[in-house]
């Protein structure tokens, strides 16, 4: 049977919550500079930079203002995108069944990774590396990072998973991680960075923790996914490209992005999108929920 994409005469909640994002992003994020000349996720040191996010910015209907600093950008974007995962991935519980719980991480004690099922040892790990110089120079000084957003699946009791039928008793599936009775800690489902702009020498920090989170795990690995607004294909490229670490990376306005490049005549930019799209390492937020559903 033939595949046919749905066109309902509403909007769909994706195109809908992505709509409201990007409200969101215009309301406390995304202004155009007093001097018309970019946007707010661009760089003022870069023409490409300017010109992009100036296009994006003003195509979603921006608003003149003034700039956040970088830091606390970062610290915006992410509830931003926690209300957005909120809307959106909730909704796919016919899809993906099971009791989710999405934050953000505002601390920055890295602590909080070892709450999940899969790294519930990392901090027995680092007491045992603190009173060993030898063990620490061969593991690593830092096995743990600090996530920004975490997608976590709660344990389910007996009676939720004997719920059909018998799936369950007391002398078998005693080491699940799943079954709240062997007495685990939440899975954790993803990892979401949300990053507004991409500073050129931090793209490989990102593939760093995301190796940590790899390497550290007892477990399956976690959905490991970033969400920017950086406008440059450039500084994409180095985060995007590449596999093993990092699932996708996903662009809080890809379709303008791709319309901002080709409407600027940047042949080089438009080039470089095409090889991360088709090589699906990147992605729109729209396509986000779906894939975490996966």
């Amino acid at each position: 049977m033939q595949n046919v994409r749905q066109s309902p005469s509403e909007p769909s909640l994706l195109s809908a919550q992505r709509a409201r994002f990007h409200r969101a992003l215009i309301e406390h994020l995304l202004v155009i500079e007093e001097d018309r000349t970019f946007a707010s996720n661009g760089d003022k040191d870069n023409e490409a930079s300017r010109q992009i996010s100036l296009h994006i910015a003003t195509k979603l209907g921006a608003k003149v203002g003034a700039c956040m600093p970088a830091q606390s950008a970062d610290a915006a974007f992410e509830p931003m995108t926690k209300d957005f995962l909120e809307a959106t991935f909730f909704e796919l519980n016919h899809l993906r069944p099971g009791d989710w719980l999405i934050k953000v991480v505002k601390s920055s004690d890295a602590r909080e990774l070892a709450d999940f099922d899969q790294y519930s040892d990392l901090l027995d790990i680092k007491s045992v590396l603190k009173k060993g110089k030898s063990l620490k120079a061969i593991m690593g000084s830092d096995l743990m990072i600090s996530p920004d957003i975490i997608i976590a699946r709660n344990l389910e009791n007996d009676a939720s998973i004997n719920r059909s039928q018998p799936v369950v008793d007391d002398r078998t599936a005693l080491l699940a991680s799943l079954r709240a009775s062997n007495n685990g800690k939440p899975i954790l489902h993803a990892n979401v960075s949300c990053k507004w702009t991409i500073r050129p020498d931090r793209s490989q920090i990102f593939r760093s923790e995301a190796l940590k989170l790899i390497r550290s795990r007892k477990g399956r690995v976690p959905h490991i996914a970033i969400v920017t607004g950086e406008p440059l294909p450039s500084r994409l490229a180095p985060v995007a490209l590449g596999t093993g670490d990092i699932d996708c990376v996903y662009h809080f306005a890809l379709q303008e992005l791709i319309e901002a490049v080709k409407a600027l005549g940047q042949s080089e930019a438009s080039e470089m999108l095409a090889i991360m799209i088709e090589g699906r390492r990147l992605r729109d937020i729209a396509d986000l929920p779906l894939d975490l559903a996966t």
